[in-house]
């Protein structure tokens, strides 16, 4: 039986809603507390929302949905209001507590990195898709963690490349104060200039700012032809709107270096047409991702972003893993999933790399003008495939303790 229960967040994020039930049969050996239970920490109500959010839950449950038969599965949820001691005390009780085996989404990197040691300690998977740093496979992997989805470094790689050859040789960050920010931008401007572009300067700000002002005029007063917002959906928006009011877009190319499909679909393609986005995900790409949009637009009401995908597919291959082995015992179900290649809508043929990184290929897009889409969701030309081996940071060059040199 699979179930899904929806955590709002009170108090301190914990109350319980009613679960919602879906059915599948049997059950399985070797489960701890006779389920697998899988909570997703998110952003439910902040400014991440329609990037991960309910989205991110309803790709859970959807993974439960197709994978759960033959297992006694719960998928339950709670709203860490952006918080990494509210989301630390959420992942203690559900590890103390309500037995949770792993965490998927875990949406914002300050809150994958305060429960990370808590998760290794407990021997607890955690599946990231919205926390992007690339220090997870890096100086901070950890073995029961695997980044999923997308992570600092292949973002700036293929933003950098694109946007230089395009002509935007001088860079100016915006940078929001966080862990997944500051990683963006560092590794952003390491690529810059191994592409031989320039970084003339960068502008560090809070999250959830409302005035971009004297950050955007002292980006345009340091001759910057490039604009680069290393932040994520909220502030991104709010900076390419604020940009374009004061005329940037004319003389500087706006390059969003997280931003996803929802935060164009808010922006709107008069102001963000044009734009490079490097993506793990695209709905529109092929009829396999078509498919499985359609079915997650019906329960979401929105098309799906590259976290929600990323979601489903790191669950999922979870579930496969630990109906293969029997069992929920961490070690043994990240052996497996190690040892199982991803053959899925998201990865065509991904696998987890000893640093804890999920490699697949990721998508260079270019957001349409206005009037070039057929729909409200179709906002971009897939513009190059990025493979995966050649757009993650080697081994080679890995700070994973994990990774044998």
């Amino acid at each position: 039986m699979v179930h899904s229960s929806f955590y709002l967040s009170a108090a301190m994020c914990l109350a319980l809603a009613a679960p919602v039930a879906a059915q599948t049969a049997g059950g399985a050996p070797n489960l701890s507390g006779g389920k697998v239970k899988v909570g997703v920490l998110t952003d439910i109500a902040g400014p991440t929302a329609m990037a991960n959010g309910k989205g991110s839950v309803i790709a859970a449950e959807m993974a439960a949905e197709d994978f759960g038969t033959g297992l006694n599965v719960e998928v339950i949820s709670a709203d860490h209001q952006g918080k990494p001691d509210v989301g630390s005390q959420i992942a203690a009780r559900w590890f103390d507590v309500e037995g949770v085996d792993a965490i998927a989404d875990m949406q914002g990197s300050p809150i994958g990195f305060a429960v990370q040691n808590m998760a290794a300690q407990k021997s607890k998977i955690m599946l990231l898709s919205g926390s992007t740093s690339s220090d997870f496979n890096g100086k901070a992997c950890s073995p029961l963690t695997v980044q999923w989805t997308v992570d600092t470094y292949n973002l700036a790689k293929g933003a950098a490349k694109s946007v230089i050859e395009a002509g935007g040789t001088k860079w100016y960050f915006l940078t929001v104060d966080q862990a997944y920010g500051n990683a963006l931008t560092r590794d952003t401007s390491e690529q810059v200039k191994l592409n031989g572009g320039q970084v003339v300067g960068n502008s560090v700000f809070p999250p959830n700012t409302s005035d971009f002002a004297s950050f955007l005029l002292t980006a345009s007063n340091a001759g910057a032809n490039v604009i680069a917002i290393a932040a994520s959906s909220g502030d991104t928006v709010t900076a390419m709107k604020q940009a374009d009011e004061f005329g940037l877009s004319s003389t500087a190319k706006i390059v969003p270096l997280q931003s996803v499909l929802t935060d164009v679909y808010a922006v709107g393609q008069k102001i963000a047409h044009d734009a490079y986005e490097v993506s793990p995900f695209y709905w529109d790409r092929t009829p396999e991702t078509r498919a499985w949009a359609e079915r997650f637009f019906a329960k979401a009401k929105i098309m799906p972003t590259g976290f929600h995908a990323g979601v489903y597919s790191s669950v999922a291959h979870y579930l496969k893993a630990v109906k293969a082995t029997g069992t929920d015992d961490a070690p043994t179900v990240m052996k497996q999933m190690e040892k199982e290649h991803v053959h899925d809508f998201f990865a065509a043929d991904g696998y987890i790399r000893a640093d804890r990184k999920m490699i697949h290929d990721m998508y260079l897009l270019r957001v349409k003008k206005p009037g070039e889409n057929k729909g409200a969701w179709d906002l971009y030309n897939l513009i190059q495939t990025l493979p995966g081996e050649s757009v993650n940071r080697p081994l080679s060059e890995s700070l994973c303790p994990l990774v044998k040199k």
